[in-house]
């Protein structure tokens, strides 16, 4: 199949600009419209899931506005975190024209404070994967380096936060910062592991951030996760280790509060006042000097394909 993002949203609900990765516990928003399911094609071959338009109104002026949603494990769960197709995720919403995404994930908390059931909206990542996924679009041809200093994006992430008073429920509370450690997987991690991503200073861990973020970040998006805590991980010695029932019990008892948090931040994103972040004005045309490394003559011809239908007229 030849790469493709032709679809059958007409755009009458305006152009697409945000989207949301739902993961483990996360996989569909209820309570919204759907407008259309798209399969598109990239480069990199199909995203994890149909790509399904849902109309969402406009707090302040009423009008629809088309969120894209993406389930990152595929519709059954059946994707392994390092079998997530996360460059075609990525190169496929931005293609669709989204240009800030809310990513969810559930992880588990490394600090006494970080309770189950608590949300965190992480300002650092710590990368414990071990190159198993692919993780950039600037390859086989083409050198690309972006900075990473901040893997999330701070205006977004500003609003997010903003929207913490969305959480309901006895001793829920959002936890504004904090540095995510994104290990491997599928595996749990050891006790030995653990109690040092504490000494390190992490604050979770999940398996999912990477390399979405480093993704959206090359492609021009405003990028922001939200984590919510389904259990200790296993440094605690009092505690039995960490079990799928664990995880996912907590995370049953607590999906009307994912779903009200995000459904808040796509409440607030489709605010006029915020119509330049949802377009990502403040990363415009980033990506232009980092491919300039690799001299024309270097330049293969399909590395060169590849970056041109993610980024039109970048690159000659």
């Amino acid at each position: 199949m030849e790469p493709s993002i032709t679809t059958d949203y007409d755009g009458s609900a305006g152009p697409i600009r945000i989207a949301v990765i739902g993961g483990t516990g996360l996989q569909s928003l209820p309570g919204f419209h759907p407008l259309t399911t798209l399969r598109p094609s990239t480069p990199w071959g199909p995203p994890s899931s149909p790509i399904t338009i849902l109309s969402h109104p406009s707090p302040t002026s009423g009008r629809a506005i088309p969120i894209a949603f993406l389930s990152r494990h595929g519709l059954h769960h059946e994707l392994a975190p390092h079998e997530v197709p996360s460059r075609a995720n990525i190169a496929a919403l931005r293609a669709l024209g989204a240009r800030a995404i809310v990513a969810f994930s559930a992880v588990g908390s490394l600090r006494e404070e970080l309770k189950p059931r608590d949300f965190l909206v992480p300002d650092q990542i710590v990368d414990r994967t071990k190159g198993v996924r692919p993780f950039t679009f600037f390859e086989g041809g083409m050198v690309g380096h972006v900075g990473f200093a901040e893997p999330f994006d701070g205006v977004l992430g500003a609003v997010v936060r903003r929207c913490g008073e969305s959480l309901v429920g006895d001793g829920v509370r959002l936890h504004e910062e904090g540095t995510l450690v994104c290990m491997e997987g599928p595996q749990f991690s050891t006790r030995a592991e653990s109690n040092m991503y504490r000494a390190w200073g992490g604050t979770a861990i999940n398996m999912s951030a990477l390399p979405e973020a480093k993704l959206a970040k090359e492609a021009e998006i405003a990028y922001q996760m939200i984590c919510m805590s389904t259990d200790y991980d296993c440094w605690r010695g009092t505690e039995e280790s960490v079990t799928v029932e664990m995880v996912m019990g907590n995370m049953k008892a607590n999906s009307e509060n994912a779903r009200r948090f995000v459904g808040a931040v796509l409440d607030e994103l489709s605010k006029e006042e915020h119509a330049d972040l949802v377009e990502a004005k403040h990363l415009e045309g980033m990506i232009k000097g980092a491919g300039a490394i690799t001299a024309p003559a270097g330049r293969s011809k399909e590395a060169l394909e590849k970056l041109n239908w993610l980024f039109p007229g970048y690159f000659q």
